[in-house]
């Protein structure tokens, strides 16, 4: 090949694309981030970042993609019925800290810049409301309350998603440590698990 230059395999290459553009997009949002800046980071020049990806929308919907995968990928680790419902919900709640620990650009985009970007919200929802199913579903699985109902079940998984993605933010800013983080949201989790089902006006256990 002329001037030695060894071409990389298509896919390697959009990786590459994809990791540039998290990192920019992190740092400076979606409106203040530039093509440029992005093909600089990748060390590509624009026309071919173009030709991979045609419009920054292109390219930032893509990235969301990536990422939600990767989430879910890492929530799903904690789904496996050969541990106690406890054991499962501690490896759950970790995975889902651990993910924003190790990948907090990741998670600024996808919690942050794309949130709080009207034309992409609804990429992170679609991509919270598979969480929200996985979640509802361990509950289920762990939960022996006579009554519960499906709602219940998904109320909760509601309410303990939203509580991992404030700590998650927390994390992703290195305001709190992984593992004080995972201790306490495991503590509230496992109370509200054991809570399932029961009403507020039910007696309380001796």
């Amino acid at each position: 090949m002329a001037g030695g230059t060894k071409r990389l395999p298509r896919a390697v290459r959009e990786q590459q694309m994809l990791d540039a553009a998290v990192k920019v997009f992190a740092a400076n949002g979606y409106s203040d981030a530039s093509m440029d800046a992005i093909a600089a980071e990748a060390k590509i020049s624009k026309p071919m970042l173009y030709l991979y990806y045609g419009s920054k929308d292109e390219l930032f919907s893509a990235c969301i993609a990536r990422e939600s995968a990767k989430f879910i990928d890492a929530m799903s680790i904690g789904f496996n019925p050969a541990l106690s419902p406890r054991e499962q919900t501690r490896t759950v709640v970790r995975e889902f800290l651990k993910f924003v620990h190790e990948n907090a650009q990741s998670w600024q985009v996808l919690y942050s810049v794309a949130v709080g970007t009207a034309t992409f919200a609804d990429l992170v929802v679609q991509s919270r409301r598979r969480v929200i199913e996985m979640v509802a579903a361990l509950i289920k699985q762990g939960t022996t309350v006579e009554g519960a109902t499906e709602v219940d079940f998904e109320l909760t998984a509601v309410a303990l998603v939203g509580a991992g993605e404030a700590v998650g933010d927390r994390i992703s800013h290195g305001d709190v440590s992984l593992e004080t983080a995972t201790d306490l949201l495991v503590g509230i989790t496992w109370r509200g698990l054991k809570g399932v089902g029961v009403h507020i006006d039910a007696p309380a256990e001796a």
